[in-house]
C-alpha cells in the first residue's frame, strides 16, 4: 500500500490507490472518478505524435487553407494570413484571438509537451522546472482550438459555395491532421509518470505513488 493516500478530485474521499493492470484504471469507490491508469508506452507515444504535430504545424501554417475563384481573380490565405487580414480591417479582438487560439496555442502545447518528454528520457530526475512547464501544458491546450477554426472554416464555405469556386488547398489538409495529432497526443499524455520523476523544490525527487512503482524506482536507480 502506499504512503501517502490521494485524494478524489471530485467527491475529496482521501484513499490509497493501487497500480492498475496494464491498459486498466483505477476508479475512486465512492464515485466512479478515474484516479489513477497505467497506459504502458503512453509517452513515448506522446513524443512521437508531438514531433509529428510540429512537421504538420509548420505546413498547416505554411500553405493557404484555401483559395476563392471568382469573375477571373483569385486569392488564397494562410491561418496568419487570415489573422494579419482581419487586424487591418479593424477586428484587432478578433484577430488577436484567431492568432491566439489557432497558431500560439497549439505551437505552445506542441513545443512545451516535447521539451517535458525530452528532459524525463534524458534524465531519471528531471528538475522542477518540468512540473512547472506540465501547468502550462494544460493552459495551452485548453486554449488550442483549431478545431474550432476549422468549423468556422466549414460553414463559411457552405455559405459562399454558390458564389465563388472553392479550392481547398494543403493547409486544410494539414490542419485537420493537426487537430487529430492533437487529439492524440492530450489522450495519451501521462502526466502522472512524470510526476514521478520532477524533483521537489527543497530538493529530491517526488515518491512514486504506490509500493510496485517504488520497486521499479529503486531498480531503476541501480
Amino acid at each position: 500500500m502506499p504512503d501517502n493516500p490521494v485524494a478524489c478530485p471530485d467527491c475529496d474521499l482521501l484513499q490509497h490507490v493501487p497500480l492498475p493492470p496494464p491498459r486498466g484504471k483505477a476508479l475512486c469507490c465512492r464515485c466512479g472518478k478515474v484516479l489513477a491508469t497505467n497506459k504502458p508506452g503512453a509517452n513515448e507515444r506522446t513524443l512521437a505524435l508531438a514531433i509529428g504535430a510540429a512537421i504538420v504545424f509548420v505546413i498547416a501554417n505554411s500553405f493557404p487553407l484555401m483559395g476563392l475563384s471568382a469573375a477571373g481573380r483569385e486569392v488564397d490565405t494562410t491561418i496568419i494570413g487570415g489573422a494579419w487580414a482581419m487586424w487591418h480591417e479593424g477586428n484587432q479582438l478578433t484577430a488577436a484571438l484567431v492568432g491566439l487560439c489557432a497558431v500560439v496555442a497549439p505551437a505552445g502545447y506542441i513545443v512545451i509537451t516535447m521539451v517535458v518528454l525530452i528532459a524525463i528520457r534524458r534524465h531519471l530526475s528531471a528538475p522542477s522546472w518540468v512540473g512547472e512547464l506540465l501547468h502550462w501544458a494544460e493552459l495551452a491546450r485548453e486554449w488550442a482550438m483549431a478545431e474550432v477554426m476549422m468549423l468556422g472554416i466549414l460553414v463559411a464555405l457552405i455559405k459562399i459555395a454558390d458564389l465563388a469556386t472553392v479550392i481547398i488547398d494543403v493547409g486544410m489538409f494539414a490542419t485537420g491532421a493537426l487537430i487529430a495529432l492533437l487529439t492524440a497526443m492530450a489522450i495519451n499524455f501521462d502526466t502522472e509518470e512524470i510526476w514521478t520523476h520532477v524533483q521537489w523544490t527543497g530538493g529530491g525527487t517526488r515518491l512514486p505513488v504506490n509500493s510496485t512503482q517504488a520497486i521499479e524506482y529503486q531498480e531503476a536507480k541501480k
